[in-house]
């Protein structure tokens, strides 16, 4: 069965001569969450924003459901059926919130979803005719997940879900994900801080440190023997995460 997601020898960076991320091999399947964690500086970001097309590869190939990307190309892999929700979560932050979803509905014609995103977060429902830039930051974060859902991706990449936000907050977002992999079968990798919430929801986690894959397993077996991971981050403790 072909991977929702596939990568193949991944050269990521700003330079061709030093990449953020090198040789990177990985496959997410569809229905499947990954945790993706690492230290400050481990090119997790720069790995999301290079398999979204924000910015061109330096080397390898991408494939979206058996399709295969093209280097720096957003709209190829919009089409394909990736989507990306940046760690700045990139709202129009004075349009109102049903005005965000909207714009999403109308590029992609799925309004009556709008009431699926409306159930995952119920919070939403008395904040619609309120800008989006007036939201609080957790509700921003549901609404750029959200806006996201209604692209109906094969692949979702989240970065940073938990920037600014309270753990009690990112404990009431996670879960959603976890539905939305098991009822769409969208395939998930997720950036996230806080390990031991983002390993309670994953299937796998993976440890990114100076670009390159350094541990992975399951999240249940990661989740279990939190010293690997310390001893993964070079000495970083995350257990407080």
């Amino acid at each position: 069965m072909t991977a929702a997601l596939e990568c193949h020898g991944l050269d990521a960076g700003y330079a061709r001569s030093s990449p953020c991320v090198r040789g990177l091999d990985l496959a997410v399947e569809r229905g499947e969450v990954v945790a993706l964690i690492g230290p400050n500086g481990a090119g997790k970001t720069t790995l999301l924003t290079t398999l979204a097309g924000l910015l061109p590869r330096l080397g390898g190939t991408v494939v979206v459901g058996g399709t295969e990307l093209g280097s720096g190309s957003t709209r190829a892999a919009v089409r394909a059926g990736l989507v990306l929700v940046p760690d700045d979560r990139s709202l129009f932050r004075r349009l109102t919130t049903v005005q965000n979803l909207r714009l999403a509905t109308r590029r992609h014609g799925h309004t009556e979803a709008i009431e699926q995103v409306l159930e995952y977060f119920p919070a939403l429902r008395n904040r619609l005719k309120v800008d989006a830039g007036q939201l609080s930051g957790g509700e921003q974060q549901m609404l750029a997940i959200g806006r996201a859902l209604l692209q109906r991706p094969k692949v979702l990449l989240i970065d940073e879900l938990s920037m600014g936000l309270a753990p009690v907050v990112v404990e009431s977002i996670l879960p959603v994900l976890r539905e939305v992999a098991a009822s769409d079968g969208t395939a998930i990798v997720l950036v996230e801080q806080h390990v031991r919430l983002a390993l309670e929801v994953a299937d796998r986690g993976i440890v990114l440190v100076h670009g390159e894959i350094r541990l992975e397993d399951s999240a249940a077996a990661l989740a279990s023997d939190v010293g690997r991971i310390e001893r993964t981050y070079l000495g970083e403790s995350v257990a407080a995460g």
